[in-house]
């Protein structure tokens, strides 16, 4: 039905991203992410960036642009391994891991509950770019997929949604990694499962988990 709404998530990545983390890293020593401040210690080739959703948001998946119909998840979380970090400007590259989701509920008819929601096909590559631009895209061959399972009126229905790639924006100002309006399209179940997702989140902050005390990303 909505599930697609839960695809978007994958995007994340969220995917998502997932991976997308490497949107919130600062250049130090001229590189593209650093950590602590802007301009400050270069982030690590193999260190792992986290995040988690924004405090008080939301992560929404719904059934068309802007909307209200679909689904809401009131945890989200992310991680990538960083893979490239040059010197600005520059791209810096990450490999997505994980993104997950968890708290969600639905508000569209005939559907109780939501089971689960799986981001397929990792890892996903993100790359960050030093004006604060950041793109997720897939293996190739592969697409970003997500899978939605609801319990309805007719039972446990799964649904599989796919885009090409995501992108989304970070902000320096704010520690953040911001998806908005993320498309995906219905590639597989039954005729409950709508025909596109909208996936909308915004996480923060992103810190190095892989430096003590875990301090914050930023992108230059």
């Amino acid at each position: 039905m909505r599930r697609h709404t839960a695809s978007a998530v994958a995007a994340t990545a969220a995917l998502t991203a997932l991976a997308l983390l490497s949107a919130t890293a600062a250049s130090a020593d001229g590189a593209v992410l650093t950590y602590g401040s802007a301009g400050g210690n270069a982030v690590s080739v193999g260190d792992v960036l986290t995040s988690s959703l924004a405090s008080g948001t939301k992560a929404t998946l719904t059934t068309s642009s802007n909307g209200t119909s679909g689904i809401t998840c009131t945890g989200s979380t992310l991680s990538a391994t960083v893979t490239d970090n040059p010197a600005t400007p520059g791209t810096a590259t990450e490999s997505a891991t994980s993104q997950t989701f968890s708290g969600c509920t639905s508000n569209v008819f005939g559907v109780f509950g939501v089971q689960s929601i799986t981001v397929n096909n990792l890892p996903y590559t993100t790359s960050a770019g030093s004006d604060g631009t950041v793109s997720v895209t897939p293996a190739a061959g592969n697409a970003i997929q997500t899978t939605v399972v609801l319990s309805t009126l007719l039972g446990s229905v799964t649904c599989v949604y796919q885009a090409p790639s995501l992108s989304a924006v970070s902000s320096n100002s704010a520690g953040s990694l911001a998806f908005t309006n993320q498309a995906f399209t219905k590639v597989s179940g039954s005729g409950l499962c709508t025909a596109n997702g909208y996936f909308t989140a915004t996480y923060a902050p992103v810190v190095d988990s892989s430096v003590s005390g875990a301090p914050a990303v930023y992108t230059n």
